[in-house]
């Protein structure tokens, strides 16, 4: 039988629609469902060092933490090249552990996924 995969795309940088695909990509998790989460556009301001851990909303963690539990459960975070050049960053440090992959990753990921969600 084929693992259920669950797609969750990130396309913004704004603070309140951050925590939603990570939640959702642990829960799947814990579901034994495996999460898949695509950075794309603007939402790679996000992954810059310390960022993440600027932006916290009511008592959640802050997005830097909730990045660092999703990583650490196994989560594959994924970024998009063709964004990275986009907004112009030749050369740019991102969060440890996220992915660098190509454009079409996006398209192969959605074909396969059981289920996608655009944030």
């Amino acid at each position: 039988m084929k693992e259920k995969m669950i797609l969750y795309v990130q396309t913004s940088d704004a603070p309140e629609r951050q925590y939603s695909p990570l939640v959702l990509a642990q829960a799947a998790k814990a579901m034994d469902i495996k999460p898949v989460i695509f950075y794309l556009g603007n939402a790679l301001k996000i992954l810059r060092p310390d960022a993440a851990d600027k932006m916290q909303l009511g008592s959640f963690p802050t997005v830097g933490e909730m990045l660092k539990q999703t990583l650490q459960q196994g989560i594959v975070i994924m970024v998009c090249e063709a964004s990275k050049q986009m907004l112009g960053w030749d050369k740019v440090e991102l969060i440890p552990g996220v992915k660098i992959v190509g454009a079409a990753t996006l398209n192969d990921l959605a074909l396969e996924a059981d289920a996608t969600m655009w944030f």
